[in-house]
């Protein structure tokens, strides 16, 4: 009878035994997003997809944590995957990438960033040719001139351009820096206004619009999660705000020189996928995605009596979402 408990005893150790196994096998991929809104929902969606279509589908479990505006959130999510020793981070936007690049820099845990518009400035690379020792990622380049092209050929009369944007994010402020100088080559003057958090962008909003022909929004996650009270801002003042990618001229602004983001967020995932193959961050360059493709809202155009001019004939038509 002992016997015979314990052959049962070592048979189901070797069953558990060879459970334990399989789920070693199984990579721990955590994806934080610095927050809610269009264009970073869409960079997850390209990331699942681009993983999903890989050779490691099925080999891997997503903890997808969202920072919900906050970059403390981002820091204890960060903390909490290297403390439980994630195969890999991915981190959409600049202030998650920030996050996770400082809980994961001294252990050997690949952060993979996604949609981070200035990696050098941010910290996150100290070049574009090529990541830091286990930090990389992808970076959406804002086509400033195009979008400048698209504003004076809607608005010929254009003078002044607004910009909203945070002074805390690295992206907006360098963006920042690289419209002003090809306004001012154009002979426009750019008006800016320097928030600090969602509470200040009511005021600011609504003074800024009061005293500009349009406003121009960049990738500012601060900004795009108030897209609504820029809109209901720029609206009373009777002025237009033109976006930074598809989803905010679906929101509800004029028009954009759009990123696709589902794409990048695959793009994100081809590169994953090259880290987990074994290939080192610093081996590889940034992947910068700057191809865009013009968007305009015709129920805004009209709104605004605004003509759609031959150059634009071909961009992609969208209504305001209901």
């Amino acid at each position: 009878m002992k016997k015979k408990i314990l052959s049962i005893f070592l048979a189901l150790a070797m069953v558990l035994g060879l459970c334990g196994c399989d789920n070693s096998d199984t990579l721990k991929i955590g994806v934080i997003q610095y927050a809610a809104h269009p264009s970073l929902d869409n960079c997850y969606n390209g990331i699942k997809q681009g993983l999903e279509a890989s050779s490691y589908n099925g080999k891997y479990t997503i903890d997808f944590q969202n920072g919900q505006d906050s970059g403390e959130n981002c820091d204890q999510y960060a903390k909490n995957m290297v403390a439980n020793g994630y195969d890999m981070i991915i981190a959409i936007a600049t202030p998650a990438a920030v996050s996770a690049y400082a809980a994961a820099k001294d252990s050997d845990i690949p952060v993979i960033f996604c949609a981070v518009s200035d990696p050098v400035g941010a910290g996150l690379a100290t070049s574009l040719d090529a990541g830091l020792e286990t930090c990389n990622g992808t970076a959406d380049i804002l086509n400033l001139a195009e979008q400048l092209n698209l504003i004076m050929t809607l608005q010929p009369d254009v003078k002044k351009i607004g910009v909203l944007y945070t002074t805390t994010e690295a992206n907006s402020v360098s963006h920042l820096k690289i419209f002003k100088e090809l306004c001012s080559a154009k002979g426009v003057e750019v008006v800016e206004s320097g928030v600090s958090g969602s509470a200040d962008i009511p005021q600011a909003a609504a003074d800024l619009a009061s005293k500009v022909d349009c406003i121009n929004n960049f990738t500012d996650n601060n900004v795009v999660n108030s897209l609504s009270v820029v809109l209901e801002k720029a609206n009373a003042a009777n002025i237009p705000v033109y976006g930074s990618e598809v989803e905010q001229v679906k929101n509800g602004c004029i028009a954009s020189m759009s990123i696709d983001y589902v794409e990048l967020g695959k793009k994100t995932a081809e590169l994953a996928v090259q880290i987990l193959d074994g290939k080192k961050c610093s081996e590889l360059p940034v992947t910068q995605v700057s191809d865009v493709t013009p968007v305009v809202n015709t129920e805004v155009l009209a709104k605004f009596n605004i003509t759609l001019p031959d150059a634009y004939k071909d961009a992609e038509q969208v209504t305001t979402n209901s």
